[in-house]
């Protein structure tokens, strides 16, 4: 018996997100906008991960990424890790990092809350333990990560 092994092309210059969690790669593919991306975009899912047991990857072409969107993916797939390549090489590698504080990337999940009503852009803490949960500065509910709802 013989192992094969897929091999996926590096990239010269983009950014690879690795250790996402594996039910999270398409939410994140969809948070980010990858599914209308004019650049080459690999993605796998339910990869053999020594860290996870089972981990999603996605590498994106000549795109990197803003500390909103990177929030995003922390607050979606809080292990993941974001490596920057230029001329294939990695100028950067981060695991991200839960923020602590967002401001204007997720609804409030109070219909009640001023910001579901004016024009106020939302602003929650983010509370970490034991469950990740974001706190809204205005109504101060609480949302849970499953009930999350981004802008």
């Amino acid at each position: 018996m013989t192992k094969k092994e897929l091999i996926v092309s590096a990239i010269e210059n983009g950014t690879v997100i690795d250790h996402i969690a594996s039910n999270e790669v398409f939410h994140v593919m969809r948070l980010l906008n990858l599914v209308n991306c004019e650049e080459t975009v690999y993605m796998g899912s339910n990869l053999e991960s020594k860290k996870l047991g089972k981990k999603g990857i996605i590498k994106v072409a000549n795109r990197y990424f803003h500390p909103e969107e990177i929030n995003k993916i922390a607050l979606v797939s809080p292990d993941a890790t974001i490596i920057e390549i230029k001329d294939f090489e990695v100028v950067k590698k981060n695991k991200v990092e839960l923020p602590e504080k967002v401001h204007g990337i997720v609804k409030c999940m109070n219909p009640n809350c001023i910001t579901n009503h004016e024009a106020v852009e939302t602003d929650f803490t983010v509370v970490g333990t034991p469950e990740m949960k974001l706190k809204c500065h205005y109504c101060e509910k609480f949302t849970t990560k499953e009930r999350i709802e981004f802008i």
